[in-house]
């Protein structure tokens, strides 16, 4: 069943009214009929199962029954990305949002090959937010996590200073079971920052930074992840351990 996210407003006397670019798929791309069945979500993990009464300009359906069970992880996940190289950043986001992730910060660090100027940027983040949207619709999230304006370093640090958690997978950290102990100490409500680096990994300096703000050196194993799956990897963890 095909999953489409509006805002409180277009709610209105049990019915709502999907415009734009989701009025349009609806219509030309899927080809849906009056009387067929859709979800409809309303970014604060309440999901409406709604069937469809007129497809005119715009998109009206009716409200049918309301799904209870929600599907956001009873913890709050950021995601501090280092800016990675080609186009890896879109699977990032695609994947983390499936996973579960609330928001991602992209972060330019000292060894982060890529640099965006503030054009390129703007570009950058509303394509993200694009994929976001279209990750949550698929994996059909409560949420449309939210890809963030691009940081430097010491300003990321500064928005997750006061988190409750902070990880920082680090290829020099060992001991897997201390590793195990922070996960397994997680609570539900926490706030969480994940920093993943770059390909080049963090600087000493940077996770130096890090650990002066409370953050954990932690290890995901022997081997060595590509920048594009120690964070997913992490995510894929935490839900395993909070899924509820």
């Amino acid at each position: 069943m095909y999953k489409f996210f509006v805002n409180n407003e277009q709610i209105k006397d049990n019915k709502v009214t999907i415009t734009g670019d989701d009025a349009h798929h609806i219509k030309d791309v899927l080809r849906m009929k009056e009387g067929e069945t859709i979800l409809v979500g309303d970014g604060g993990d309440h999901e409406y199962v709604c069937d469809i009464e007129s497809l005119d300009d715009d998109v009206v359906v009716n409200i049918v029954d309301m799904n209870r069970e929600g599907r956001e992880l009873p913890i709050n996940v950021t995601l501090f990305q280092a800016l990675p190289k080609a186009d890896k950043m879109e699977t990032i986001i695609q994947k983390m949002v499936e996973l579960g992730v609330n928001e991602i910060v992209p972060v330019e660090t000292s060894r982060c090959v890529v640099k965006l100027d503030s054009k390129k940027s703007e570009k950058k983040v509303k394509r993200w937010n694009a994929i976001a949207e279209s990750a949550a619709k698929q994996s059909k999230r409560g949420i449309v996590p939210q890809i963030r304006s691009v940081v430097k370093f010491d300003d990321a640090l500064a928005q997750a200073k006061h988190m409750d958690v902070i990880y920082m997978p680090y290829e020099l950290a060992d001991d897997m079971d201390h590793t195990r102990k922070l996960f397994e100490q997680i609570e539900q409500g926490m706030n969480i920052a994940i920093f993943i680096g770059p390909e080049g990994g963090f600087s000493e300096e940077e996770v130096k930074k890090a650990i002066d703000i409370g953050a954990k050196s932690i290890t995901l194993g022997k081997r060595i992840l590509r920048t594009e799956t120690a964070g997913m990897t992490v995510m894929a963890v935490l839900m395993y351990l909070n899924e509820v």
